[in-house]
This record gives structure tokens, sequence and C-alpha cells, in this order.
């Protein structure tokens, strides 16, 4: 594949995936689980998507933005929100080759921990009014990990393997 061929390929895949993440974060946001304490945002199951090819870093980041939008924490929520999906993206992309019998455990834990920790903290700072202190700081980033935990588990796990499977991604050698 010519050069120019797999970098519009990659594009495309890239805003596939951003597209695909905030039309499930909308999705999750009408049934009220995408922002909040505890979330389900059904979109954190694509964050697997950056062990198997580059272009899921900008998609997942950029359709964060897109689904952070409607958040009711606003502008911090985009800000901090994505930054927490593009931490979990290059990170979980970077340990994409440590695996456990097959399977990156690590990367899918990226999104877990750096969304409990940025999340937990932005939540913690803007709706905890008076003094906030650790402890709150650690239920808030214990509530966002667990919902994020789950949905990755529960999304993610099925998606590696089925994408795996499919070979999709290394029919154009895009990894």
């Amino acid at each position: 594949m010519k050069k120019r061929q797999k970098q519009i390929t990659a594009l495309v895949h890239g805003a596939m995936i951003a597209a695909i993440y905030a039309a499930a974060t909308y999705l999750s946001a009408v049934f009220g689980i995408a922002y909040g304490n505890v979330q389900f945002r059904l979109s954190e199951a694509l964050t697997i998507l950056s062990v198997f090819t580059p272009a899921a870093v900008p998609g997942l980041t950029i359709g964060c933005v897109i689904g952070n939008i409607t958040s009711p924490m606003g502008i911090w929520d985009i800000l901090f929100g994505s930054a927490a999906t593009l931490l979990a993206a290059v990170s979980a992309r970077a340990l994409r080759k440590i695996t456990f019998r097959g399977f990156p455990f690590l990367s899918l834990l990226m999104p877990v921990v750096f969304n409990a920790l940025i999340v937990g903290a932005e939540i913690t700072f803007l709706f905890i009014e008076g003094d906030a202190s650790f402890a709150i700081f650690a239920i808030s980033a214990l509530e966002v990990g667990a919902g994020e935990l789950a949905v990755c588990l529960a999304g993610g796990i099925p998606l590696f393997y089925a994408i795996k499977k499919s070979g999709i991604f290394n029919k154009n050698n895009l990894q």
C-alpha cells in the first residue's frame, strides 16, 4: 500500500473511531450513565482500539471531546476528560505488546487508571463544596474507576477478540 493510501486509511479509521465514540457516549447519556461519579460509557469499550491502530489515539481523543460537549461539567470535562482519554490511549498504545496469554491487560487498564485519577479529581474539585479531602477524591476516583473497569472488561475484551479474529487491522498493515 502506498504511503498516501496508508495516511488516508488511517485518517478515515480515526474519523470513524471518533464518530462511533461520540455516538456511543451520547447513547449512554440518553440512559443517564455517561457523566457523573459512576459512569458506564459504552464508548469506553473502544479504548482497546489503541492496541490495533495508532489512528485510535486521535480518534478516541476527538470522539471524547465531541462526546463531552453535553457534559454537565462543561468545558472542564472537555479539557480534563479528553486529556485523560488521550493519556490512556497513548499509554495503551505504548503497552500493547505486553500481554498475558495474548491479551494486552495493561493496555486495557490504562483508561481505568487515567479516568479514575483525572476525572475523579475533576469531580472532587468541581462538585465538592468546601475543602476537598483526599478521602473524597479517593471515593470519586474509585467510583469512576469501577464504572470504567466494568465497561472495559464487558465491552473491551469481547471487542479485542472480535477484531483480532476478523484481522481487520492486519489487512492493511496498520499496526
